[in-house]
């Protein structure tokens, strides 16, 4: 089959992590890149070798020869360009959060309903082998689950003299810390799990309420100074602890922060059930951890000779030749343009391995619940 047509809108980290993986897959090709303006349009276009560059990004969903568009914008553009994408028919990935809140990623959801096209969401966590293996395992192995724990935890907001884009509610949403990267612990372990988050009971936190905001705005995780800033106050959250109860009446807490000295991107989680406990964390993704009572405890290492048949498929190197973070992108993308391929095929999809716009709007309702529970201080139904 020919390649599919893909277009990349945004010039960010997002977009750059984006083109590196997708130009890893061979049924893809990179046509047209869209940014805020013209001329940076083009000279991102020079930069990435991409042929079309446009200014304006509905110029790129009307573009003919685009057939599928990855939204790696900021958070406020994520629902105008996802809609408009949606109702162009054409195949979207979008970063998340999908929206800016759940009555946005709701009309999403109703519009994704209607297409003939396939769309995903960027929780990028659940295509690392080690958590299919955990997903497996698990399903596999325990009659129940007691407890889930864990967190997601960095340190590139530790100072109040950091500043970016993402701290401003009107680009970046009401939530911060728990949209931004509680999202993803939500999203990896309720596929984990099977099951859904559906109670919550927050306690956030916002450390530093003022914060110094450079005249030349930097880019995301990058240091900036208190020379040259102004003072900005700050009502989002930097970050919090969340309990929270699953559709079968599992339990779980989960703790975020954006404020943790020396850690740099550690995704974590630990699933307590009858007959084991598993374990895994992002910053040594190669590495699941089981532990028994009746028994040695384990360490499965990503060898695609060792694990179960979903999960090898995701690693692409022998055991010892180490696949991390950008290789989990370039799995979703492999499983999102897969499907694609195989719906142009007729054939029949089956459960899809990433997360869809239902997934999405899920996630989203799931954070308006925790502000709303952080407000009230009580137990909140997640209501989609």
């Amino acid at each position: 089959m020919k390649p599919i047509n893909v277009g990349i809108i945004g010039t960010g980290f997002s977009a750059s992590s984006h083109i590196e993986a997708l130009r890893r897959l061979p049924f893809v090709n990179i046509v047209a890149i869209a940014s805020s303006s013209q001329e940076k349009a083009e000279e991102a276009a020079r930069r990435f070798g991409i042929p079309k560059a446009y200014g304006d990004y509905r110029a790129l969903i009307d573009d003919p020869d685009v057939e599928a568009v990855h939204n790696c914008t900021r958070n406020v553009l994520h629902f105008p360009i996802n809609k408009a994408v949606l109702e162009a028919g054409k195949h979207l990935l979008s970063e998340k959060p999908l929206a800016m809140d759940s009555e946005q990623s709701a009309e999403l959801k109703r519009l994704a309903e209607q297409s003939e096209s396939l769309s995903a969401v960027c929780f990028n966590y659940r295509h690392y082998p080690l958590v299919v293996e955990a997903k497996e395992r698990l399903a596999r192995e325990a009659k129940r689950v007691h407890f889930v724990y864990g967190g997601y935890v960095q340190d590139w907001l530790l100072y109040d003299t950091d500043y970016n884009w993402r701290l401003d509610p009107a680009q970046n949403g009401p939530s911060r810390a728990i949209a931004d990267i509680g999202s993803h612990w939500c999203d990896t372990v309720q596929y984990v799990l099977g099951k859904k988050i559906v109670e919550v009971f927050a306690d956030l936190r916002t450390v530093h309420p003022v914060r110094y905001k450079p005249k030349h705005e930097g880019s995301t995780f990058t240091a900036s100074g208190a020379q040259d800033a102004e003072p900005v106050r700050i009502d989002t959250e930097d970050g919090g602890s969340v309990l929270v109860h699953f559709d079968d009446g599992t339990h779980g807490a989960f703790t975020i922060s954006q404020v943790s000295a020396g850690r740099k991107n550690r995704l974590y989680f630990e699933i307590a059930a009858d007959e084991m406990t598993l374990a895994w964390d992002q910053e040594h993704p190669n590495r699941l951890w089981i532990g028994r009572r009746s028994g040695p405890n384990e360490e499965i290492v990503r060898d695609p000779a060792l694990l179960s048949p979903r999960a090898a498929s995701l690693a692409h190197y022998p055991g010892g030749h180490e696949e991390g973070w950008p290789d989990g992108l370039k799995n979703l993308f492999l499983d999102f343009y897969s499907a694609i391929i195989r719906k142009q095929r007729g054939e029949a999809l089956g459960e899809l391995p990433f997360a869809t716009i239902a997934d999405g709007h899920h996630t989203m309702a799931i954070v308006d619940a925790i502000l709303e529970s952080h407000r009230t201080k009580r137990w909140v139904r997640v209501v989609e």
